[in-house]
C-alpha cells in the first residue's frame, strides 16, 4: 500500500513557526511528510526558515501545492486564529494542526469551531506535553495507585519573557503563553476540574509595563477532590517547566525539557524520604509532530478539540477573576 504524504504549510513564521515548527518537522521523519521543501507564509516581511519556500499569500501556497494534500501549521498569534482559519477553508484546506492556546476566551473557541465545522476541518491542537513521556509516566502512576491515590498537583512554568511580551506578539496575558500545557496535563491527570481563586500581574521591567503579562497563578478542584495548584513566571531569572504529584505515599516532580536545544526529562520520586531519579530523552514536539501526521493520515486518533476547549474555558474564568488584581485589567 502506497504510503500516504501530506505537503507542510507553516502559517506565520515567528518563534513558534520558523523556531519551533519548521525544524520539527524534518526532525519527526515522519513517512507521511512530503520530502519537497515545506511552504510558509507571513504577512510581513520575514525571511525564509532553511528548508522553507516563503510565499506572498495563502492562494499562492495553495497554487503551490494541493490543499487536500497538505497539513497546514497555524502558527498565527491567537486572537487572529479564526479568521486565518476561515481562509484557509476558503481555499481548501482541511488538515490543521493548530498552536495552543486554541483561542484567548469562549468567544474564540467558539468561532474557531463554528469555521472547522463549515468546512469539516480535521482540526489538531499543538498539546505536546499530553504526548511526552513524562506525562505518560505520572499517568501511570495515578491509574496503577502504585504511590496510593494522588492528593494534588502543582504545576510551575516559568522563564525569562521580557523582550517577546514588551513587542506584543498577540498573547493578551500570561495565562496564554505557557499555563495551557500544565493544565492540559492537569486535566488529563486528575479529570475535570473548576477554578476557586486566581492572580496575576503586570511585567514590569525598566522603565516598561506590560500589562498582565507578569505572573499567573490558578487554583482548581477537580470533581475527584484533587487539588492543582498552577504558577507561571514570565520575568523569571530561570526557566522551569514541572509538575509535583503529591500520592498518599511518596510525592513525584517531573521536570520537563525546557528547549529544544536538551530534550532530556527528568522524574525525582520520593518515598520515605528516599529519592530516586530517573533521567530520559523526551522529544515532546517532535514526536507529537510525527504522532500528527499519523493521525492525518488515518494511522491513529490524537485527543480531539474538546480538552483544548474546556482548557480555554477555565483560563478564561481565571483571567476574569485575575483581572481586577492587575494594575491595568
Amino acid at each position: 500500500m502506497e504510503t500516504m504524504r501530506f505537503r507542510t504549510l507553516v502559517v506565520g513564521l515567528g518563534r513558534a513557526g520558523a523556531g519551533l515548527h519548521v525544524p520539527v518537522v524534518r526532525a519527526a521523519g515522519s513517512p507521511h511528510v512530503d520530502p519537497a521543501p515545506i511552504l510558509g507564509y507571513d504577512p510581513r516581511d520575514v525571511p525564509a526558515p532553511p528548508g522553507t519556500t516563503v510565499v506572498g499569500s495563502l492562494a499562492a501556497a495553495a497554487a503551490a501545492a494541493d490543499p487536500a494534500r497538505t497539513v497546514v501549521h497555524l502558527c498565527t498569534p491567537p486572537t487572529v486564529r479564526a479568521a486565518a482559519l476561515a481562509e484557509l477553508g476558503r481555499l481548501g484546506y482541511r488538515k490543521v494542526l493548530v498552536e495552543k492556546p486554541l483561542a484567548t476566551d469562549d468567544a474564540g473557541v467558539a468561532e474557531v469551531l463554528r469555521v472547522r465545522d463549515a468546512y469539516r476541518m480535521d482540526l489538531v491542537v499543538v498539546s505536546q506535553w499530553l504526548e511526552s513521556g513524562l506525562t505518560a509516566r505520572l499517568a501511570a502512576a495515578v491509574a496503577d495507585e502504585r504511590y496510593g491515590t494522588l492528593r494534588a498537583l502543582a504545576v510551575s512554568q516559568h522563564k525569562p519573557r521580557f523582550a517577546r511580551s514588551a513587542g506584543g506578539d498577540g498573547h493578551p496575558t500570561a495565562f496564554d503563553v505557557e499555563m495551557p500545557h500544565g493544565l492540559g496535563v492537569a486535566l488529563r491527570l486528575a479529570g475535570p476540574a473548576e477554578v476557586t481563586a486566581a492572580e496575576g500581574d503586570d511585567l514590569r521591567f525598566a522603565d516598561v509595563c506590560v500589562p498582565r503579562m507578569g505572573r499567573a497563578c490558578l487554583s482548581l478542584r477537580h470533581a475527584n477532590g484533587v487539588r492543582t495548584e498552577l504558577r507561571s513566571d514570565l520575568a523569571a531569572p530561570i526557566r522551569e517547566r514541572s509538575v509535583t504529584a503529591r500520592f498518599e505515599g511518596a510525592t513525584v516532580t517531573g521536570h520537563f525539557p525546557v528547549s529544544e536545544t536538551d530534550e532530556y526529562a527528568q522524574v525525582l520520586t520520593t518515598v520515605g524520604g528516599r529519592t530516586e531519579r530517573e533521567v530520559f530523552a523526551d522529544p515532546s514536539l517532535t514526536t507529537f509532530t510525527a504522532r500528527a501526521y499519523e493521525h492525518f493520515a488515518g494511522r491513529r486518533v490524537l485527543a480531539d478539540v474538546d480538552l483544548n476547549a474546556e482548557v480555554v474555558r477555565l483560563l478564561g474564568v481565571g483571567k476574569r477573576l485575575a483581572a481586577p488584581v492587575a494594575a491595568h485589567a
